[in-house]
């Protein structure tokens, strides 16, 4: 079974999500874009053993603290997709772009490609490659618990920006519909930035992706 806790982090309000394994303890770091010492104090107070950092993409505020938590932490980096490479390299450029404290670039221990599967514990996450907003983004899905962390790629009654370098407004409509909202009208999903909803929340109304 599933936990999860979100902490809001930077000044960008990130969801940064702790998930862990209910039997075993063992859990990670969904986005860690910064703040680490409230991600830490939450994984302390849950009990979690922290064992792993998984990144949906590479923008600042969602992985402006993966390095130095990987590296004070002994972590391990899983995701996002190749296709972010750009962003990761760019790090230190983002940091000083939206005033973000200075960061280091970093190399994950393992890219992540469609139908990949990530283990935390007892819990398995299916991993969709949803580009659009970035071209390597993805999302962590677990479907015993109907539930999905998906970064920017979908907002409660939006959507995620395509106006960066690597997006495209039409990949993402598809990743969305493709993608995502073919697991399941119930399946809950927690966004980057804001309050959680379902995919038939937003297929019903949503105005950039609801069913016509």
């Amino acid at each position: 079974m599933l936990n999860a806790t979100v902490i809001p982090v930077t000044p960008f309000a990130q969801n940064c999500s702790i998930v862990w394994c209910a039997r075993t303890g063992t859990g990670a770091v969904i986005d860690p874009g910064g703040d680490l010492e409230q991600v830490l104090a939450a994984a302390r107070e849950h009990g979690v053993r922290l064992e792993q950092i998984l990144l949906t993409h590479a923008h600042i505020d969602h992985a402006g603290g993966t390095a130095e938590l990987a590296r004070s932490q002994q972590l391990p980096i899983v995701g996002p997709h190749l296709g972010d490479q750009f962003w990761i390299d760019q790090m230190p450029e983002q940091a000083r772009m939206f005033g973000f404290p200075r960061c280091d670039t970093f190399t994950p221990d393992r890219w992540l490609e469609e139908g990949d599967r990530v283990q935390v514990g007892d819990v398995e996450f299916q991993v969709r490659h949803c580009p659009g907003h970035t071209p390597g983004h993805v999302v962590f899905y677990s479907a015993p618990d109907k539930v999905a962390f998906v970064g920017d790629v979908l907002f409660a009654g939006s959507i995620g920006r395509t106006d960066f370098p690597g997006g495209d407004y039409d990949t993402l409509i598809r990743a969305i519909r493709d993608k995502l909202f073919t697991l399941g009208d119930d399946v809950r999903f927690v966004p980057g930035h804001g309050p959680m909803s379902t995919f038939g929340e937003e297929r019903r109304s949503n105005p950039f992706v609801r069913d016509r």
